[in-house]
């Protein structure tokens, strides 16, 4: 159903959709900074983990843009702000832990459970409550009636756009979990560094 109508897309406009999706996707913004600080903190995996959580948070706000959900919270500025809140109070949280973490190799530690790791990537992005607004703004620009039900359009639209923005950011968690192996003598400055991160995407989901 969803692949017919996705079939119904000019092929140009389908190509240009997906060249527009992963130039921004390669963009290093919060998703990708997120996953990268739980990288440097945790190693590869737990990296990859949490890019794969925050893959989730996206296809969370995909299903509310979906629906129209993600419409009505665009109407209630106060709703967003508290979300926002939220969000950024969750991340210092993140910041603190990080920055007080005992410093331990990644390839000593007990592996952390993958479903934690998961759950706090998509946490990060269900309380940040600017996807929902981008989704409900970059994706209509692809849809036509002519080509079937519009809501089936965002659907498949928003599934391209989530599945390759998930594969780029855990590759990017991947890689600076690998860093983080390499710089295994460092420990103390990378969990440091990692809580800065965290701190910095709080202060920037304050301020936008």
């Amino acid at each position: 159903m969803i692949l017919d109508v996705l079939q119904n897309i000019p092929t140009a406009s389908l190509l240009t959709f997906v060249g527009g999706g992963l130039l921004l996707n390669l963009a290093p913004g919060q998703d990708v900074m997120f996953a990268s600080a739980c990288g440097i903190r945790g190693g590869p995996r737990t990296g990859a983990l949490a890019g794969l959580g925050v893959g989730l948070g996206v296809a969370f706000h995909l299903m509310l843009a979906t629906v129209g959900l993600g419409a009505i919270a665009a109407s209630h500025p106060g709703l967003l702000v508290a979300v926002r809140y939220l969000g950024a109070g969750y991340l210092l949280y993140l910041a603190w832990q990080a920055w007080h973490d005992t410093p331990t190799a990644p390839t000593a530690r007990t592996p952390e459970n993958s479903w934690r790791i998961v759950r706090r990537g998509a946490l990060s992005n269900i309380l940040n409550p600017k996807p929902v607004l981008f989704l409900l703004a970059f994706l209509p620009q692809f849809t036509r009636p002519e080509y079937g039900p519009v809501w089936q359009q965002v659907l498949g639209l928003g599934l391209i756009f989530t599945v390759t923005g998930t594969l780029i950011t855990m590759g990017y968690g991947l890689v600076a979990g690998w860093l983080g192996l390499r710089l295994g003598r460092h420990l103390r400055a990378l969990n440091r560094l990692a809580a800065v991160i965290f701190g910095g995407l709080a202060l920037r989901l304050v301020l936008k």
